[in-house]
């Protein structure tokens, strides 16, 4: 069990929406706009960033109620006692999504402390075909299972990292020691941040390679171009490189500018050069290994949406048996229930209709 007694409160197209008796399978059905993906991505923000839809907090509130902000509760059961998870927007604060654990305030990047939470949604289906950024984001969502802290240093070195752009492009003359005190900044961030994704991206390799080509491809992974996972590398080469930094306006190398490159390991053809269906099941792939991977040191909450209905029955029952062996707790969307008739007994089932949920059956 992960979340549980979960409310959502001006959200979305969720008015005052809750949801009781959760358990390791549950079911989301309903219409294409019943507000499915809405509940997921209110689960989503129990994660740090800005959720599966990476909108802007004014755009997750309710549309009838867009000046009262937004409110999402839920109880995160692993142990004896239930921890009470809160995020919330409040009217007076409109741009600042606040947190809570057990009524006390969280700094969101903290999230990642207390779960894990990813997420597959058919915006994703365009990910290797996509610019680097998504893919970056990607990576470092399943890095937080190994590395907590692993959203602290993003964040950390993010913002080194636009105070460093803003003197490049707007400074005439920028002080050079002040550059030297942000880039040791970025530099010690950014090497945590290198460390981290190069472990994860070893982890996965290792959990992969013990995995059979069908019915998923196998997929081979590696960070490129890799930045170096040392300070004082790193902060060698932004030294040296701020004349052309400066002509360009903003920094031109290091941690935010590396990919994740992926391959199908069978044929070592890249990702972006598969087809449709075989990139779904490279994607699906790594997140059943990031599954299997993240269990045991945090609870694990997994989000997919309509990830059944675009399978054959081989794949389904294949993925339906590798997320019941990882011990996630699992949320899945559907416009019906024939899909998921093979966990149908097991899972709670929840109806979604305009923005109001009926019963688990």
């Amino acid at each position: 069990m992960a979340l549980d007694r979960i409310q959502l409160a001006n959200f979305r197209n969720h008015e005052a929406s809750r949801l009781d008796g959760a358990r390791a399978f549950n079911l989301l059905i309903g219409a294409n706009g019943a507000g499915k993906t809405n509940l997921l991505e209110a689960l989503s923000l129990f994660a740090p960033g800005r959720g599966l839809r990476r909108a802007q907090l004014s755009e997750m509130a309710r549309d009838d109620n867009a000046t009262q902000g937004f409110a999402i509760g839920a109880d995160l059961v692993s142990g004896q006692t239930p921890v009470r998870l809160g995020t919330a927007v409040r009217p007076d604060r409109p741009g600042r999504r606040l947190v809570q654990a057990s009524g006390a305030p969280l700094p969101a990047a903290r999230l990642s402390e207390w779960l894990s939470v990813s997420w597959l949604t058919p915006a994703m289906d365009r990910l290797f075909t996509d610019s680097a950024g998504p893919r970056r984001r990607f990576l470092d969502r399943m890095a937080l299972a190994v590395h907590p802290e692993h959203a602290a240093e993003s964040s950390r070195y993010d913002r080194a990292l636009r105070e460093r752009n803003r003197l490049l492009s707007r400074e005439d003359r920028p002080d050079p020691a002040w550059l030297d005190a942000l880039e040791r900044e970025m530099a010690d961030a950014g090497a945590a941040v290198c460390a981290g994704r190069t472990e994860l991206v070893g982890m996965l390799s290792d959990m992969l390679a013990q995995l059979p080509d069908a019915p998923f491809a196998r997929p081979g992974l590696a960070i490129t171009p890799q930045s170096p996972a040392d300070p004082t590398a790193l902060a060698r080469l932004w030294r040296e490189g701020r004349g052309a930094d400066r002509a360009a306006g903003r920094t031109l190398a290091g941690p935010h500018r590396d990919d994740l490159r992926v391959t199908m390991a069978a044929t070592g053809r890249a990702a972006s050069e598969c087809s449709t269906g075989e990139q779904k099941a490279l994607l699906i792939a790594i997140i059943l290994a990031h599954a299997e991977l993240a269990a045991g040191s945090r609870p694990l909450v997994l989000l997919l949406d309509e990830v059944a209905a675009h399978l054959d029955p081989l794949r389904r029952e294949a993925l339906f048996e590798r997320l019941e062996r990882s011990g996630a707790q699992v949320w899945m969307t559907g416009t019906e229930r024939d899909p998921f008739a093979a966990i149908r007994r097991v899972a709670a089932v929840w109806e979604v209709e305009k923005g109001a949920l009926l019963t688990p059956g």
